[in-house]
């Protein structure tokens, strides 16, 4: 079903794979693709000259402006954004000193559009955002048109071309377009005409053969590559290059839906090989000259490869709390019992609060596993063919005491499903329709009740992410599906389904550009600068943020020591993202899910790093008591303390899975964090907020890393020094009690720019020194 090689391989005619260690020589290679029917070779692979020949390789290279295609500085075709980041970027950028916008930007209101949290705050952000693209030259999408990455797929996606988004499922790989999903910083970058720096990564070939099974949707097929690569970090940061022959037996609404979920692996993007069902669907959307036929060259190779047997693949169900946590239906329905204990003793070491009751065993019923709600949704689920074969599967049969909702991706998917009859389908079933809203991904749409088990065809599961509120001792459960086994289970009365290997016919899509030509602001190259900017009552300029000081002393203000944190548990999605254009404010819910007295511990640090800051300007007399370097240094001088700041630092295995939101970082920052610790970065995004929010993203041993505790602190001396004269490691003693424990901290892959950026103390104070 899914075979992760342990070498690199050579893909030979597109067709043939070789592995790294096998027999290259020619005669023998061109017998193998005379067998399978392919033209021979006129020369033996070359393993320099084929790591050019992917498709990664090619894109790479013509957005690469440094001289270097090892150290690339990319600059991107297009921008995404939407309103829970779009906000923020623009304040950052505004400060920063951004005039107009240089490429096409796409401002999009598809997550807080519930304008009843916060009052007005909301919609005062979406009139902030038009006022912002009237101004500056960009692209508006009104709320309830699209979600973000629909509108990009059907409008801005065009082969061989990169878009930079900030949120972290900006992929649009299966329309052969490179999409990398940032924070809020490198949006701003580019917005500054600057680049987006990395290394040039690793490519993986993602080899698909067969063709699925009739009752496999996408959503199964992408949640079983990710258990079969996540805990292993196989694609970590790595782009993921999907050929083979499989392809060709995939639709372009079934490619998109497995490219979208392979943010859940970690990668740092995809790209696809293209054909003429993608030339298809650029005719459909009436963008013909966007197509071009993009495939590897003849010998390429790929630093690994997943091979993947469509036609083995059976319907799912990711688990909570993580798309990897997989199981096929079969496994649930033919060992319920022991599956839910397991996933019980998972959970209860996940929750934090030991008020909240967890017995999922509730949930059988006969045996099975009995779910309360589904939800088809959202940039994974709500795509014209998920909708039409769920609502043909479900057919007549109504739905009683079970919930569904399903949430159309598009405007113009909700126009032909109301053409075609699935709509009204759907609804005299008892489906709920709703409309183009990120909702039910991220916590502000359809939370399900205290204890409730909710199935869904959206990007993630992680805990609360749906919307419960652990500090008030709630907990509701997801589960990840495809749409196909979802109305199955809905058609059942609930009980866990797979869908049967009925064959659904599709009727043929048509697409119509008049509903975003009458509400779309179009405003690319028109930039206004006598426009100006509305700003509601909630839009609060960032706070003056200090640069990184000679010295540091941090004091631990949590320690976290899961497998894996989540950045919704650093910072919570859902309504307290509506907050999110009033940096104070937002800070107050910062680990409020995980660690509730996280944000007051923070904020004790922060006063005493105020105070040492009114001793610094003379505000105040150098005999104030600074507790923390009373605990420090009992003998400290004047000069220690002026040059030494006052910080809080978070402690983690693997922070920063899942979410480009930068407010992971930037929340920290604002309640005074100047850095994390950990044994590694579950993400580059995360890594890159940190960075661009003037936090040191310090790694450590784990054996060491577990020595540190709540209200440890440790001393860094030297450490301005240390970042600017490049150096990878410093020396640091953790003041534990009445012991100095010397320590080790790594200061790794930190490229000149990121260290300066550091060493300034964020970004807007980078860009405001050039």
């Amino acid at each position: 079903m899914i075979k992760l090689f342990d070498t690199g391989a050579y893909l030979l005619r597109g067709q043939l794979l070789i592995k790294e260690n096998n027999n290259l020589d020619l005669d023998n290679l061109n017998q193998r693709l005379t067998t399978d029917g392919l033209n021979p070779l006129q020369a033996s692979p070359q393993k320099e000259k084929a790591l050019a020949g992917t498709m990664s390789y090619q894109i790479l290279k013509q957005h690469n402006t440094s001289n270097n295609i090892q150290n690339l500085q990319i600059k991107f075709d297009a921008l995404a954004s939407h309103d829970i980041t779009f906000v923020g970027i623009l304040q950052t950028a505004i400060a920063s000193g951004l005039k107009k916008f240089p490429v096409p930007y796409v401002l999009t209101n598809c997550h807080n559009t519930l304008c009843a949290v916060g009052g007005t705050i909301n919609e005062d952000d979406h009139v902030f955002g038009y006022s912002a693209a009237k101004k500056f030259g960009g692209i508006f999408v009104p709320p309830h048109q699209a979600v973000i990455h629909q509108f990009m797929r059907e409008t801005m996606a065009s082969c061989g071309k990169m878009i930079l988004g900030s949120d972290s499922h900006t992929r649009y790989g299966a329309l052969g377009t490179m999409a990398v999903g940032e924070g809020g910083g490198e949006i701003v970058k580019q917005l500054l005409s600057h680049t987006y720096d990395i290394k040039y990564p690793e490519v993986i070939a993602i080899y698909l053969k067969g063709t699925p099974a009739a009752n496999v949707g996408p959503q199964d097929i992408a949640l079983t590559i990710i258990k079969a690569v996540f805990k292993k970090g196989y694609v970590k940061n790595k782009v993921m290059e999907f050929v083979g022959p499989g392809i060709h037996n995939l639709s372009m609404d079934f490619r998109n839906g497995i490219d979208v979920m392979t943010t859940e692996t970690t990668c740092l993007s995809s790209i696809w090989c293209t054909d003429e069902k993608t030339e298809s669907y650029y005719k459909i959307h009436g963008r013909s000259e966007d197509y071009q036929q993009m495939q590897p060259n003849d010998i390429t190779y790929y630093n690994g490869v997943v091979e993947v047997d469509l036609a083995k693949i059976e319907p799912v169900i990711a688990m909570p709390f993580h798309p990897s946590n997989v199981y096929t239906i079969a496994e649930v329905n033919a060992n319920a019992a022991d599956i839910l204990r397991q996933i019980e003793i998972q959970v209860k070491q996940q929750i934090e609060n030991p008020h909240i009751k967890v017995n999922l065993l509730d949930k059988l019923q006969n045996g099975k596993l009995k779910v309360d709600q589904g939800i088809i949704a959202g940039c994974a689920g709500g795509s014209y063919e998920n909708l039409v074969s769920a609502a043909k599967i479900l057919g007549p049969t109504p739905l009683n005491s079970f919930d569904l909702s399903v949430y159309p991706a598009s405007q113009p998917i909700f126009f032909e499903l109301m053409k075609n009859g699935t709509i009204s389908d759907l609804t005299l079933a008892g489906t709920t329709i709703r409309s183009a809203f990120c909702g039910p991904c991220f916590g502000a749409g359809d939370v399900p009740a205290n204890n409730a088990f909710s199935i869904r065809h959206t990007t993630r599961n992680f805990p609360h992410r749906e919307g419960s509120k652990p500090a008030d001792d709630q907990i509701s459960y997801v589960a990840l599906m495809d749409a196909r086994s979802i109305a199955a289970t809905a058609k059942n009365g609930g009980l866990l389904t797979a869908a049967s290997e009925e064959t659904i016919t599709i009727p043929e899509y048509t697409y119509t550009s008049q509903i975003y030509e009458n509400r779309v602001y179009q405003g690319f190259s028109k930039a206004d600068e006598q426009e100006e900017l509305i700003t509601g009552p909630n839009i609060i300029a960032w706070p003056k943020i200090r640069s990184l000081p000679d010295n540091l002393l941090l004091k631990v203000c949590a320690v976290i020591h899961d497998a894996v944190t989540t950045t919704d548990e650093l910072i919570p999605s859902g309504e307290t993202s509506s907050y999110r254009s009033n940096p104070l404010r937002l800070a107050e819910f910062t680990l409020s899910r995980k660690i509730p007295e996280y944000v007051n511990h923070a904020k004790t640090v922060q006063k005493e790093e105020i105070q040492r800051q009114q001793i610094l300007e003379e505000k105040t007399t150098v005999s104030a008591i600074i507790p923390l370097f009373n605990k420090a240094f009992p003998n400290h001088t004047r000069e220690q303390m002026l040059s030494t700041g006052i910080g809080s630092v978070i402690v983690a295995i693997k922070p920063g899975d899942g979410s480009a939101r930068e407010q992971a970082a930037s929340c920290q920052r604002v309640l005074g964090g100047d850095a994390n610790i950990a044994v590694e970065y579950a993400t580059k995004r995360y890594r890159s907020n940190l960075i661009n929010w003037g936090m040191i993203p310090f790694t450590m041993d784990q054996k060491d890393l577990l020595l540190l505790e709540d209200d440890d602190l440790i001393y860094i001396a030297g450490i301005r020094e240390a970042i600017n004269s490049e150096k990878t490691t410093v020396q640091g003693e953790i003041v534990k009690h009445s012991q100095r424990i010397p320590v080790t901290l790594k200061l790794e892959n930190l490229s000149a720019g990121e260290r300066q950026i550091i060493a300034d103390g964020c970004l807007i104070n980078y860009y405001n020194k050039k």
